[in-house]
């Protein structure tokens, strides 16, 4: 009998000996996981005022084409084509930088996404809302861009003939 109680004794030592791993590895386990959720969390946040951030961008390169545009027009009027010229590549030029904007957003949103798959919150999920917002402007800029730096060529074009 006391042979029996002996070996229940070591069985009781080893099940709790287990028992202590996994609680030790349960909150081993959970503290990467809270530290993983924080660094997603923070990586959806830099993610969406990127591409924010590349939207503005964006935005301001459809409005230096656009007034590259009316440069181009003017310069245009007057025979100095090399003015016409200039105008109609720096339009070229910041539709250039509107489409790299439009591409950075995209890139961002893509990495919000990403975060929201591998952490389903609330908080991912309107990031990359935002973040895809950020890239569709930027594209729509991007876009008014190119169509600017068009005209502007347009014009020289229309002037060297």
């Amino acid at each position: 009998m006391t042979n029996d109680i002996k070996e229940l004794r070591d069985e009781m030592t080893r099940i709790r000996a287990k028992l202590d791993d996994l609680v030790k590895n349960n909150v081993e386990m959970n503290a990467r996981y809270a530290t993983t959720m924080g660094v997603l969390r923070d990586l959806t946040a830099h993610t969406t005022e990127s591409a924010e951030q590349a939207a503005m961008a964006a935005q301001y390169s459809a409005e230096s084409s656009e007034k590259c545009l009316a440069a181009a027009a003017k310069a245009a009027a007057v025979p100095v084509i090399e003015a016409a010229q200039a105008a109609s590549d720096a339009a070229k030029a910041a539709a250039h930088s509107a489409m790299q904007s439009a591409a950075a957003a995209a890139s961002a949103a893509a990495a919000a996404a990403l975060a929201v798959a591998h952490h389903a919150e609330g908080a991912s999920s309107q990031s990359s809302a935002l973040a895809a917002e950020a890239s569709r402007k930027a594209s729509a800029f991007a876009a008014q861009a190119v169509q600017f730096s068009s005209k502007a060529a347009e014009f020289v074009r229309t002037v060297r003939k």
